[in-house]
């Protein structure tokens, strides 16, 4: 079995690329159009990012924000369903670590065997299902993913306990999921009312979970929005993730190299 792209890209950047966090870009799988998944794909690869999550689309997205929830309804009214995408990934051949993120239902409805089957086939390195309970992965799906060598990805909030930090970092082998407020997706991580800075209770909320020297390195996400905001929680984990300011970006027309370079290089 060949190595997961994850373990490779955290093995190689264990605190970041270069003196920097990782960038990891989520966007919506049939968004804009049906058929720009793979050219999205393709494009950020070649923009130098780390790592991308492409989102499955779902009609009930109870996490995600107006702007996902926007991309959601359009990439199914597109036609986008699990079925195409895996159809859309499988002539493509990436170096970079690639996630599926959404929620449970669909997999279920796909079958969770055939849907992992399908996900190594296309090259995919995890998988990101929020509303997988724990306990079921362990007992249910563990087995399964591992046979696919693919990576289950779990979520910590503001409100998980140590206890089950601990847990869920003692059960994953690829990185932890720090979502950075209980807050849906594309809330501003930096306030503009405070210039631009984190909250007191943020910035305790990541150096505690910093502090617990987790074995499993953690990415943040969720209000990830600019430069600043990518920087500073790199401060306090691996890397960070964005996701609602891409999806916007990618409506409004803007060159993906040009928000790359605006979130990393200028």
């Amino acid at each position: 079995m060949t190595k997961n792209k994850i373990t490779e890209l955290f093995s190689l950047s264990p605190s970041g690329r270069a003196g920097e966090g990782l960038l990891s870009i989520y966007f919506t799988a049939g968004f804009p159009k049906l058929n720009d998944t793979a050219a999205v794909l393709t494009e950020l690869e070649k923009s130098g990012v780390d790592m991308i999550e492409i989102g499955m689309p779902f009609s009930d997205p109870l996490a995600d924000g107006p702007t996902i929830q926007h991309s959601s309804e359009i990439a199914l009214k597109n036609g986008m369903s699990l079925k195409l995408l895996f159809d859309q990934l499988s002539t493509l051949n990436s170096k970079l670590p690639i996630l599926l993120m959404g929620y449970l239902n669909p997999v279920l409805q796909f079958g969770v065997e055939n849907f992992c089957k399908r996900a190594s086939e296309c090259g995919i390195s995890g998988v990101i299902l929020p509303d997988l309970p724990l306990d079921e992965y362990l007992n249910e799906y563990k087995g399964i993913f591992e046979k696919y060598n693919l990576k289950n990805i779990f979520l910590v909030t503001p409100q998980t306990p140590e206890k089950r930090i601990r847990m869920i970092d003692d059960v994953s082998d690829g990185f932890i999921y720090l979502v950075s407020s209980a807050s849906t997706t594309g809330t501003p991580l930096l306030s503009p009312v405070k210039g631009g800075d984190l909250s007191t209770a943020t910035i305790e909320y990541f150096a505690r979970i910093k502090d617990m020297k987790l074995k499993n390195p953690l990415m943040i996400g969720f209000g990830i929005a600019d430069k600043k905001s990518f920087e500073t929680a790199c401060n306090y984990a691996n890397g960070a993730i964005i996701g609602s300011a891409f999806v916007k970006a990618l409506d409004n027309n803007v060159s993906i190299e040009k928000f790359i370079k605006t979130m990393r290089y200028e």
